[in-house]
């Protein structure tokens, strides 16, 4: 008996086009990457079909609020690989993903070229094209029709004519820009995943931040100091640049196994005990401390620091003192040990009786993650929009990324900073979950190497796509080896490589713009008298105090647009292993900015610095100008190679911006 033939179908439309190598990417599409308003996206990819044909292909981009799409085109950049590039306009998440198809009219042009240089017969191949424009015809709609008609009826016209005269046609370039927008995409290839961007606002990309403890604004370390403290001393921070100030928690502080002085276990009477053992009979996480005063008061420093283009900042330390009313009225809330008594927060050896961490995994916990999202919305409600988030990496992943999901959707301005010091893998992990910012080992990495080398990692691997640092030079909890010993010019060198290495960076306050250094005991990176602990009198007014370097350095950030991104940092070469240096360019290349540090505190060192001339458009021999915007010296180099001296107990670095001679009117002018 004779097999019989059947024909079968293919599902589909046959789609030629292969996407393949997406990038930006996180983790396949699990995460999103990170954008604000104003930044673009570049969208790269492998693109290719079988055979010779050519292809046209697009990112496609939305807000995820919008159904429909927009387009942006791609072009070919060599070995199959495409780019193509869209913008970021609104404060919402978006998505993308990328469309490709056969481009017929394309392949034909490209084809007939080749036949003609070749001398062949062309007659039947232009009558080939005219029908290809008729087909475009079809799709397109009025003027833009007709046009498309005249071209197919011009080409039939040309096809028994002279060949020379019809490939003109063929290849006008009007008719390639009009038949480009009417393609055929009944065929196209669709890269299977839309990708998505978490979207925030500027201030997520470039902010500097002071850390203050409000109970310190007094001049008596005998007097609590209040938020009308507080207002007082916000002219003396925007004075310093600084546009968020971050305060660790403002709640009631409980009196069960208080530490005192030094973290001791036997207080005094009069110890004022950690603000981060948070809550006792006065409330928990939405209550105030009741010496700092009431919540008007905080109010009113919200309007005060807002008319000084300050924003700030409060900590979010999902955890309680033992007198907290959660501890309490919510049992279920933490983890019981066998004798009926709440487990403390331990780290064997150390412990803190005086920290009742929660248990995220009891019978409770759905309602506990819902009670500690309204401790943020509270605050939201109150007018916070930033919140530093105290040890994310000791709470559960899917909590975060539920909790940050769940605020950013009524409330997208809102910031996160995650103070994740631990594994690279677990702070990776957190940024990729939601949080806008995250601390970073900036504040243990010393030398050129371990600078360079972090860096580049955190700039220009995909790193940058999730991961945005904020540097802090210090903070009460870190008084790192190199700030205990170098001294004054230890602080400056810190200062200026937080301020320019990251668009973002912090200082703990005047602990900071007071040079402190003494540790708790040798090897400890502990305060002695740390102000986690007891209340700190600063004499801000000090001759030898930082803050007239940390304006000029703010100053110089605030001016410069290329040092307000991350992704831009590039080092350059210097024949000095105590010597760095590093620049910040605007794309255009209107501004550049250079950078030049000594990384010893001790001694004074000396170096060629070796500069992209080409790159920066300063070839040939022409003199440039160097201007110190810390000094406001102003040198003139030329070439790639320049020499730089730099003596940390006089100057410890150089924020240099090159201006090129003539490049603009006003920069000639320095010249002359």
């Amino acid at each position: 008996m004779r097999a019989e033939r059947q024909t079968e179908r293919l599902p589909v439309p046959l789609r030629r086009p292969a996407i393949e190598d997406v990038k930006p990417c996180v983790d396949g599409g699990r995460f999103p990457i990170k954008r604000t308003v104003g930044e673009s996206v570049l969208v790269t990819a492998a693109v290719h079909a079988d055979g010779h044909d050519a292809l046209s292909a697009i990112v496609l981009y939305r807000p995820a609020s919008r159904t429909t799409w927009n387009e942006a085109a791609m072009e070919p950049v060599g070995d199959d690989q495409w780019r193509g590039e869209f913008m970021i306009e609104r404060l919402e998440p978006y998505r993308y993903t990328i469309q490709a198809w056969v481009n017929s009219l394309l392949t034909w042009q490209t084809d007939l070229i080749k036949r003609f240089e070749a001398g062949q017969q062309l007659a039947l191949e232009i009558l080939v094209g005219a029908g290809i424009v008729l087909e475009c015809a079809s799709r397109a709609k009025g003027d833009d029709g007709r046009r498309l008609m005249e071209f197919a009826e011009k080409l039939k016209s040309l096809s028994a004519g002279e060949s020379r005269v019809a490939v003109e046609a063929a290849t006008d370039p009007g008719l390639s820009a009009l038949a480009t927008k009417y393609p055929d995409r009944s065929r196209s290839g669709m890269f299977e995943q839309e990708l998505a961007v978490d979207v925030d606002r500027e201030r997520a990309r470039f902010s500097s931040w002071y850390e203050m403890f409000p109970r310190s604004c007094t001049s008596d370390p005998a007097r609590h100091g209040t938020f009308r403290d507080c207002i007082k001393r916000l002219d003396y921070i925007a004075k310093m640049g600084f546009d968020v100030l971050y305060l660790p928690p403002i709640h009631p502080i409980g009196r069960t196994e208080r530490k005192g002085k030094n973290n001791t276990l036997n207080p005094s009477p009069q110890d004022v005990g950690s603000p981060w053992a948070i809550g006792a009979q006065e409330g928990g996480h939405k209550a105030i401390h009741p010496q700092l005063g009431t919540l008007e008061d905080f109010q009113a420093l919200l309007k005060k620091a807002h008319e000084l283009g300050i924003e700030i900042a409060l900590d979010l330390a999902y955890q309680c003192a033992p007198d907290h009313p959660y501890a309490k009225e919510h049992k279920e809330w933490f983890r019981l040990r066998p004798d009926g008594s709440v487990q403390y927060a331990e780290n064997p050896p150390k412990k803190y009786q005086d920290i009742y961490p929660f248990f995220f995994e009891g019978e409770a916990a759905g309602a506990l993650c819902q009670e500690l999202k309204s401790v943020v919305l509270y605050w939201i409600s109150q007018g916070v929009r930033i919140f530093r988030v105290d040890n994310p990496h000791t709470k559960p992943y899917p909590f975060w990324e539920w909790l940050i999901s769940e605020v950013r959707k009524e409330h997208p301005e809102t910031i996160f900073l995650g103070e994740a010091f631990t594994r690279p893998k677990v702070m990776y992990r957190l940024a990729k979950l939601g949080f806008t910012q995250s601390y970073s080992y900036f504040t243990w990495r010393n030398s050129k190497r371990e600078l360079t080398e972090y860096f580049t990692e955190l700039t220009q691997s995909d790193v940058r796509e999730f991961f945005r640092a904020n540097l802090w030079a210090n903070t009460p909890d870190v008084l790192t080896e190199y700030l205990q010993f170098g001294g004054r010019p230890a602080f400056l060198i810190r200062l200026i490589l937080a301020a320019t290495l990251g668009a973002s960076y912090g200082i703990y306050g005047a602990a900071f713009e007071l040079c402190e250094n003494r540790p708790l005991h040798p090897g400890s990176e502990e305060y002695l008298d740390s102000e986690k602990y007891q209340i700190r009198a600063w004499d801000l007014d000090r001759p030898d105090s930082l803050q007239e370097v940390i304006s000029r350095v703010n100053r110089a950030r605030r001016d410069s647009l290329a040092l307000q991104r991350d992704t831009n940092l590039r080092f350059h070469p210097v024949d000095n292993e105590q010597l760095i240096a590093y620049s910040k360019v605007t794309e255009d290349l209107s501004e550049i900015i250079l950078v030049v540090v000594n990384l010893d505190p001790h001694h004074a060192h000396a170096g060629w610095v070796e500069l992209p001339v080409r790159e920066f458009q300063l070839e040939g021999h022409q003199t440039y100008q160097v201007h110190d915007l810390l000094t406001d010296a102003r040198y003139l180099w030329q070439g790639a190679r320049n020499y730089v001296d730099l003596d940390p107990q006089v100057r410890p670095g150089h924020i240099f911006r090159v201006r090129r001679r003539g490049h603009t009117e006003k920069d000639f002018d320095y010249f002359m």
